[in-house]
């Protein structure tokens, strides 16, 4: 009889090293889709930049974004908290934020013809 109480506690002590190993128990990060798309006539120099609120930045990209075309931006963020994604110009900006507690995965738009910035954004994926 001791000897099966010994084997069970044993095999649990496993069970649960196993897991903290494996990382169960852990919120799995968060994700931001992003697309910025360039409707206007001549190509745009974009800044990306993905912060959470405890001030890690998760992504810090620029990149040139010709006339017509769109670009996407796949970033990994933290499982809490509030997360924002600035996408800027030398003179505009558009402006993104959520919370990766609620929100799994979201999916956010920029699209910028000339002088106007429009954003949009869903969660795609809840907890």
């Amino acid at each position: 009889m001791e000897r099966r109480r010994l084997l069970a506690a044993g095999t649990g002590t496993l069970a649960v090293a196993a897991a903290g190993c494996l990382g169960l128990g852990e919120a799995d990060p968060g994700r931001l889709d992003l697309t910025v798309r360039n409707d206007g006539d001549e190509p745009i120099d974009a800044d990306v930049v993905v912060e959470g609120d405890d001030g890690t930045t998760y992504a810090e990209e620029s990149d040139r974004v010709d006339a017509g075309v769109a670009r996407a931006f796949e970033v990994a963020v933290g499982a809490t908290g509030r997360h924002e994604v600035a996408v800027t110009g030398p003179d505009w900006e558009g402006r993104l934020a959520w919370d990766a507690e609620t929100c799994r995965l979201y999916d956010g738009r920029v699209a910028i013809d000339g002088e106007t910035v429009e954003v949009a954004g869903e969660c795609i994926d809840t907890r």
